[in-house]
């Protein structure tokens, strides 16, 4: 199978896209998965995100995704962006309770913080545990915006300071990984982490 990034499709995502543009520019070639056949020719998932958890998880449904992303993201690398991180939780309570794809541990809550949300604009992570995709990007900034955040205690590889409030900007399981910010909105460091993605 050659090394085709499958980035799925579920209407609200929107920054498509920029990812698609990012992941490209970092080397890799990118199908946009649309029904549950785009998975076959895949080798690697990226779950983009913009939008909330309650509709996102009801996208996927409606576009019978679902059912197979559930079972593809057990063995090939996948990357979460953003809500698409979030996404890879137990459950979520943006516009009420949600159950997420229950691949990682985690809730996702309302960033309660002494200070402006959504938190959005440039900062830095700060990487507990090395590991392949923030490989040499541990003093890089990247771009966030989010109003919610992954609560979760064993599978953290980074954590970013808002305001004097820690939360998880980067997660690892297995072959899953997410990141709370935006990889295709970061510049450079997007890139390289998008080059780290395709090594993987």
């Amino acid at each position: 199978m050659s090394d085709i990034v499958g980035v799925i499709n579920y209407g609200i995502a929107g920054n498509i896209h920029s990812i698609k543009k990012a992941i490209e520019k970092a080397g890799g070639t990118v199908k946009v998965i649309n029904n549950k056949e785009d998975f076959k020719v895949v080798s690697k998932i990226v779950i983009p995100g913009v939008g909330s958890f309650k509709d996102a998880m009801k996208e996927l449904e409606n576009d019978n995704l679902m059912a197979s992303l559930k079972e593809e993201i057990k063995t090939k690398p996948t990357l979460g962006i953003c809500l698409g991180m979030q996404l890879l939780s137990t459950l979520g309570f943006e516009y009420g309770r949600t159950e997420g794809l229950s691949a990682i541990d985690a809730e996702v809550k309302p960033m309660l913080v002494d200070a402006k949300v959504p938190h959005m604009g440039f900062n830095n992570i700060n990487v507990l545990n090395s590991n392949d995709l923030l490989k040499n990007l541990e003093n890089e900034e990247f771009y966030f915006m989010h109003s919610y955040e992954v609560v979760n205690y064993t599978n953290i590889i980074a954590l970013t300071d808002y305001a004097g409030h820690k939360f998880v900007s980067s997660i690892q399981k297995d072959n899953l990984y997410g990141v709370q910010f935006h990889p295709e909105k970061s510049r450079e460091a997007g890139i390289k982490l998008f080059k780290n993605f395709l090594e993987l």
